[in-house]
């Protein structure tokens, strides 16, 4: 009788499930999974490296490009790094515009996710849904960066600019006047008043997701008990963010260890039983709800508390637009201060923020220089890559594709 050996099967890295550059070598017994070894590296692009030799604000962007969907809270991460070094204050109307758009962020991430995980497991228009909502969110992107995506807006000190007081509209020949008065209703006053129509609107929304996903049985047999973490497990493996909450465990940076102005706001902590890719989803629900309230009351504050989003200090903000056009000091100052940058004091820190997929970390070494010594950047998805082969182990090949989904991975943070 021949002797039964186990079948080794590439998984990706050009499958549609394995997100862009995951790719698994996977130990199959017919379709039961006994081992799978993720292979990573494939979008690998040196970004610590990289910023040992760039001032520390050339680097800023390159912290958009790292979880390409959650970009604003990279970069706060990593301007949090800079200001706990230089010790200086940020003036509080800029953390609210940073608390606001952390969470729009939020919910642009969970809205990826669940769209991509939907449509990973097999339902199509819970995709096309949640890009109906990533649209609004992308245009305050665009309002207040002038870009959809990598917004580099954060500073060290506070925010690039204030947020603008005319939102952009639809313009369109091809389109009716009727329609085209439709598709701006919400886009006469600020950005402010924008997001104030999308908060508004934005609860019902999610209730629609609910109502095609969270009571579908086929959703359910393709989520429940699968994916099972317990809670030992879960922090032994170094789960962060909804990973960590779906198991049980109620940890959460913006209540445990505030930053900005989160110690000010009122919201809850969605918390799973079961650790199952279910209970992760519904976490995931639930925090873009909260995010929701965090949204209203940032923009409720903004509203009737104008001032300064940006440190008064001159040695790290550059001058105004209008006064470095009008004194030659200023404008060398500008110059001086973007090619040159600024001295950050000798030391080392870590600061890290409760990112959509968990807690986003930068351990930043200074040796008295304009440039970083050392740059460490701590991803969320890499702890939950390496508890794949943990997770998957007993599963169907189909039921890998959820696993995957539900981590939520993104591969510019693992690979950096």
């Amino acid at each position: 009788m021949p002797e039964l050996k186990n079948y080794t099967m590439n998984f990706g890295p050009q499958h549609p499930a394995a997100h862009g550059v995951l790719r698994l070598i996977l130990e199959l017994d017919g379709e039961i999974i006994k081992k799978a070894d993720p292979h990573i590296g494939l979008l690998h692009r040196g970004t610590e490296k990289l910023a040992e030799s760039r001032i520390y604000l050339q680097s800023l962007p390159y912290m958009d490009r790292l979880d390409y969907v959650s970009m604003m809270c990279n970069e706060h991460a990593y301007v949090l790094a800079i200001e706990n070094i230089l010790g200086i204050d940020v003036p509080p109307r800029a953390q609210y515009i940073r608390v606001m758009f952390d969470e729009v962020t939020r919910i642009l991430n969970h809205l990826m996710w669940l769209g991509a995980h939907g449509l990973d497991i097999g339902a199509m228009t819970i995709f096309l849904y949640c890009f109906r909502e990533r649209e609004d969110l992308m245009d305050c992107y665009e309002a207040v960066s002038g870009s959809r995506m990598h917004a580099a807006y954060y500073r060290p000190g506070g925010v690039y600019r204030d947020l603008p007081e005319v939102m952009p509209k639809y313009k369109s020949k091809a389109l009716k006047k009727d329609d085209l008065k439709k598709m701006n209703y919400n886009r006469d006053g600020s950005l402010l008043d924008f997001i104030d129509d999308f908060v508004s609107r934005f609860p019902k929304l999610i209730d629609e997701y609910e109502t095609l996903l969270t009571d579908n049985r086929i959703w359910k047999q393709r989520t429940v008990g699968i994916g099972v973490v317990s809670p030992d497990r879960a922090k032994a493996l170094g789960f962060t963010g909804p990973m960590l909450r779906g198991s049980g465990i109620d940890w959460d940076l913006r209540k445990k260890q505030p930053y900005e102005v989160y110690n000010k706001i009122n919201f809850a902590i969605p918390v799973g039983t079961n650790g199952d890719c279910y209970d992760r989803y519904l976490v995931r629900v639930e925090e873009m709800r909260q995010s929701n309230k965090i949204i209203k009351q940032c923009v409720d504050w903004l509203k009737s508390n104008p001032g300064p989003v940006i440190s008064s200090n001159n040695k790290v903000s550059p001058p105004s637009r209008t006064v470095m056009k009008e004194k030659m000091e200023s404008l060398i100052h500008h110059f001086k201060l973007f090619t040159e940058g600024f001295q950050v004091p000798s030391g080392d820190t870590y600061c890290a923020v409760e990112a959509p997929k968990g807690e986003f970390g930068i351990y930043l070494y200074s040796d008295g220089s304009n440039k970083p010594y050392r740059l460490k950047i701590r991803a969320p998805g890499f702890s939950h890559l390496a508890a794949l082969d943990e997770m998957v182990s007993g599963h169907m090949i189909s039921d890998l594709v959820a696993i995957i989904g539900t981590q939520d991975i993104v591969f510019g943070e693992i690979d950096r």
